[in-house]
């Protein structure tokens, strides 16, 4: 959506043109410090997110987490794995980019996905309001992962769709367990294809976590 020009306002208006440039000149600058110090103070991802087993042994802590999801929702680990994979990369203050105006103005996004799960402001709403796990943030893995359980779960319940199904799963999660149930995504054949990805990537953390789970779990 491209956003309405608005006027600069009484104010804007008495300021001589150079000066209105030098402004915008210096705005512009600061901004450019501003995004480059923010990206600098971002979560960084696992080194090697393609391995459940080099994941979970870099951030010990996310194994303790994910595994609680699993058993709280009974879904199948890798597949919430391979979901956020797809979805951030595993990078936890992931967006979708922004337009941007003469290089510096910042402009809206496409949407209001957020965090490891990209979950939108509605949706973790809901899911909060559903669990009762206030003060939740997208920006948590913990969070994220016991979000991304959840949703699963509820995905099992009205939509049919087995845990283990990581293609089927991910077009419900992607689409919206509404618009899967009338079979929107067929019209989308690059979102089939990218479902066809996370169902390879879940098949292969599983084969991963057989190798390496029993020694994660025995961790202090």
């Amino acid at each position: 959506m491209t956003p309405l020009l608005r006027d600069a306002g009484p104010i804007a208006a008495t300021v001589p043109p150079a000066r209105q440039v030098a402004r915008r000149r210096w705005t512009g600058g600061w901004l450019c410090v501003i995004v480059l110090w923010l990206s600098a103070c971002a979560t960084a991802p696992p080194s090697n997110v393609n391995d459940a087993c080099a994941i979970f042994t870099e951030r010990g802590e996310w194994f303790t987490d994910a595994q609680a999801a699993s058993r709280r929702w009974g879904v199948p680990l890798a597949v919430m794995l391979a979901i956020i994979h797809q979805e951030s990369a595993f990078q936890g203050d992931a967006q979708p980019p922004r337009t941007w105006y003469l290089g510096f103005i910042p402009g809206p996004r496409p949407s209001t996905a957020y965090g490891y799960s990209q979950a939108l402001d509605g949706t973790w709403e809901h899911y909060i309001a559903a669990t009762g796990n206030r003060g939740a943030n997208r920006d948590d893995f913990e969070d994220a992962a016991d979000f991304i359980g959840w949703y699963m779960n509820e995905t099992t319940r009205r939509n049919g769709i087995a845990k283990s199904d990581a293609y089927n799963q991910y077009l419900a999660y992607h689409e919206g367990q509404g618009a899967f149930a009338k079979g929107s995504y067929r019209k989308k054949p690059w979102l089939m294809k990218t479902a066809r990805k996370v169902n390879r990537q879940a098949n292969r953390y599983r084969v991963q976590l057989a190798r390496c789970e029993p020694q994660l779990l025995a961790a202090p």
